[in-house]
């Protein structure tokens, strides 16, 4: 199966650097233009199905594509949400809750929201498990940074924190070539 892993672009100016999780908000004028950049680039591409996170910075990056069939909009492919965090600064959560970043699971503990381990199973199922058994060969997909990290994750076997080191811009995407064994 070969999955490309696109990242949504730019959002909101406000909202850059922030964590977004479920906040439903769009791209910014940047954004915008990545999203016909990012058509442009992937326009001689024939997927045979297209999943896309059902929140409005993702529907919007692929408001240009012309050569989309059939997309399935899912919230199996939202962000992690981070409860009263969303849409806050790492900054501003530090001086408002006093919290101090001292490792990757404590910060995500403290910042609270979705438990990061059923954000990991939800991930799991869905790459793992669900796709797989639609038996498509060629895939787009179109997410978020937490859902690319966590996937490669899982894939490589590493830890959610050396995933979540490396930097996915916006409009970035990965191709991946995988066979996941059917459970």
């Amino acid at each position: 199966m070969r999955l490309t892993l696109v990242r949504h672009c730019e959002v909101e100016e406000k909202y850059i650097g922030c964590y977004n999780g479920h906040i439903d908000i769009g791209l910014s004028k940047n954004g915008y233009i990545q999203a016909k950049k990012l058509s442009e680039k992937l326009k001689d591409e024939n997927y045979d199905a297209v999943f896309c996170s059902d929140l409005k910075r993702a529907k919007e990056s692929i408001k240009y594509f012309e050569n989309l069939d059939n997309i399935t909009f899912t919230d199996k492919l939202r962000e992690k949400s981070w409860g009263i965090n969303e849409g806050k600064s790492y900054n501003y959560i530090c001086k408002t809750q006093n919290i101090t970043y001292e490792s990757f699971e404590q910060w995500i503990d403290e910042l609270g929201g979705e438990d990061i381990n059923l954000f990991k199973k939800r991930v799991e199922k869905f790459f793992f498990k669900y796709l797989p058994s639609l038996e498509f060969k060629n895939i787009l997909i179109i997410t978020h940074s937490g859902v690319i990290k966590t996937f490669f994750s899982i894939f490589k076997n590493i830890t959610l924190e050396d995933t979540f080191c490396e930097k996915i811009d916006y409009a970035d995407y990965k191709i991946v070539f995988f066979e996941s064994q059917k459970q």
